[in-house]
């Protein structure tokens, strides 16, 4: 079995990749490491939230289960511990460390993954909205961040600096703050390389679900046999590895348990006129017995440990209470 369907930011329309007709589209879920990827090819067509539910994708499709355990609470607060003294003795601006939370369907249970897709795309409608499922995988998600929209006809090639969580409720603080600067600071310095015709906008409020981010955008000139090298050199960006990208990436691999696979990597959609390139981030890897969410946060010297937990269950909150679950 393989399937996928999708929609995209600020659009009603939902999308499908037909592998019967002709392969004229591609669709790329690449690793946080770069190591792995899975490549859907075939024709992008609408569908219809009828013909999703008609489609009856359930947890009973995936042939994987899970059967490994997360870090405790106490092992993640003492990570970051480490982690804050790494980043004050070699004076780092921001490390993003990231954790996994499991939750296990009952007995009787059975997740409803077309309506869950639903619920994503109803309550983010700013989001890309993805569901995959194929004989190794199966990943949802609803991901906030643009890695990159190129426009093969006019050049434009735009992006974001995200960074910076809180409830929408509260008030942004220094740590925030400085915490969303570097990721714009590197982003311009990567995007000069290719572009003498450079734009970006203020800061501003990005506003997803029940937490709000720190946002500026940037718009390039830039030729489309640059577009692979300049991803390349956004690919992990600040937002989701840390600066410098290099030291950050090693304290990650040194300091987390787990493997992000498709967490934190990005998803790449080639169409006639368009290319887009999305963070995969607030996205779950799906079991035949349960869900596995993935969330992370930028750390800082000012981090509070404690913080920062509540920050990443938020944002496992943006899938796990979309859930559809139906008694079997």
């Amino acid at each position: 079995m393989q399937t996928l369907i999708f929609k995209f930011p600020f659009q009603e329309e939902l999308y499908t990749l037909n592998d019967q007709t002709n392969h004229q589209n591609t669709v790329w879920f690449h690793s946080f490491d770069n190591l792995r990827e899975t490549i859907f090819k075939g024709s992008i067509e609408p569908i219809s939230e009828e013909e999703i539910i008609r489609l009856n994708i359930t947890s009973k499709d995936i042939q994987q289960q899970y059967k490994s355990q997360p870090e405790t609470k106490e092992e993640y607060l003492s990570g970051l511990e480490e982690v804050i003294d790494i980043i004050k003795e070699h004076n780092l601006p921001k490390v993003v460390i990231s954790r996994q939370k499991w939750v296990g369907f009952k007995d009787h249970e059975t997740a409803d993954l077309g309506k869950t897709f639903l619920k994503l795309c109803h309550d983010y409608p700013n989001a890309f909205i993805h569901l995959f499922v194929n004989d190794q995988d199966a990943w949802i998600g609803a991901t906030p961040e643009v890695l990159g929209k190129y426009n093969k006809a006019t050049g434009l090639f735009e992006t974001m600096s995200l960074a910076g969580t809180l409830p929408v409720a509260e008030e942004w603080s220094e740590k925030e703050i400085e915490e969303q600067k570097p990721v714009s600071t590197y982003i311009r310095s990567i995007l000069t390389q290719f572009s003498d015709q450079l734009e970006s906008s203020p800061v501003y409020d990005h506003i997803s679900g029940n937490i709000k981010h720190l946002r500026n955008d940037f718009k390039a000139i830039v030729q489309e046999k640059d577009i692979p090298g300049i991803i390349k050199e956004l690919h992990p960006t600040p937002a989701v590895c840390g600066v410098p990208k290099e030291q950050c990436f090693n304290i990650i691999k040194s300091i987390e348990s787990h493997d992000r696979k498709f967490y934190a990597g990005y998803i790449r959609i080639e169409q006639a006129q368009e290319i887009n390139y999305y963070v995969n981030l607030r996205c779950a890897q799906l079991f035949c017995n349960g869900i596995l969410l993935y969330a992370g946060g930028g750390i800082t010297a000012l981090s509070q440990p404690e913080k920062e937990w509540k920050e990443t269950e938020l944002k496992g909150d943006a899938v796990l209470q979309r859930l559809s679950l139906f008694n079997t």
